[in-house]
């Protein structure tokens, strides 16, 4: 689950950075026109725009994460403490939301699809970028990041305080805050890492050395299907990770995968329960966009 979790923040930090990234390319053209307006990203275009963003939305996602622990911690001893029903329920709700948004992105992905295809609907998405405040879409985006990290802590703080709900009081306390930390510095220095990789592969490939410069072609090569597939395969993190806290919350569904599970060799064991929790979380994630646009239609706004 924690890798799923990893996935899941990455694939929000690369599909941000690519929006971030269009915008770029946008304003570039209207002031010097030297940029296309294709959709699509590679490393070498988009990295004069990109290079210099990076890494503050990775630390302004970051800074949104150490405050969602700074508040998760204390409310799950609190909710622990005085109410521990509702951690289950809780749980399930931030389970529904991520789904939710794994729908979203699957929406968004087939529409933008779409806009490459036709020239006149590509033209009004960049017209309607460049009309934006980049820095303001920008503080919304990772808004809208950290808006996922809060979910994806609350279920680390979750399982965490599980594990040490035995302990005394200030046992759990410095349990929770340094799994926190630890969490936080790990995850989103890896994203920092992972964001990076072009430039270190610009870096290495103007080294002397003949091995730092095939390192550097290959960093090149690299990173944009490095950034391409997370963003792919985090969608996928989304559904697993959603429907898992879902259908882990539901103990008679529960409770019948594990028993389908069992049933079958090791490879059905290992790989249905991942299934069920992909499927489920997909069909609840559509459902409840199918709710929230309607309702959004009946108030007269925008269909997401």
């Amino acid at each position: 689950m924690a890798g799923s979790s990893l996935l899941t923040l990455l694939d929000d930090i690369a599909t941000l950075l690519d929006d971030i990234s269009v915008m770029g390319k946008v304003a570039a053209k209207k002031t010097a026109g030297v940029l296309g307006d294709d959709l699509s990203l590679n490393a070498q275009q988009v990295t004069g725009v990109r290079a210099n963003r990076e890494l503050p939305v990775v630390w302004g996602v970051a800074k949104g994460s150490f405050l969602n622990k700074l508040i998760l911690v204390p409310l799950a001893l609190v909710i622990s403490a005085f109410a521990p029903w509702a951690i289950t329920p809780l749980l399930m709700l931030g389970g529904t939301f991520l789904c939710f948004e794994g729908a979203e992105k699957v929406i968004h992905g087939l529409k933008a699809r779409g806009q490459k295809k036709s020239p006149e609907i590509r033209q009004q998405r960049l017209d309607s970028l460049a009309s934006q405040d980049a820095m303001a879409y920008e503080r919304d985006k990772v808004k809208g990041a950290v808006r996922t990290d809060f979910i994806l802590s609350a279920e680390i703080v979750a399982i965490t305080l599980g594990i040490v709900a035995d302990a005394p009081l200030l046992n759990q306390v410095l349990i929770l805050a340094g799994i926190a930390i630890l969490v936080t510095i790990g995850v989103y220095g890896l994203v920092g890492i992972i964001v990076k990789l072009d430039d270190m592969g610009f870096w290495l490939a103007e080294r002397r050395a003949a091995l730092a410069r095939m390192a550097g072609k290959g960093l090149l090569v690299l990173a944009p299907w490095l950034m391409k597939s997370l963003t792919f395969v985090g969608t996928l993190a989304m559904f697993l990770v959603g429907g898992g806290i879902v259908v882990h919350g539901i103990p008679a569904m529960h409770h019948a995968v594990e028993r389908w599970a069992a049933q079958g060799n090791a490879l059905v064991a290992a790989t249905l329960p991942v299934a069920v929790n992909l499927i489920f979380g997909f069909l609840l994630g559509c459902v409840v966009l199918l709710v929230i646009t309607g309702i959004e239609r009946l108030r007269g706004k925008p269909a997401h």
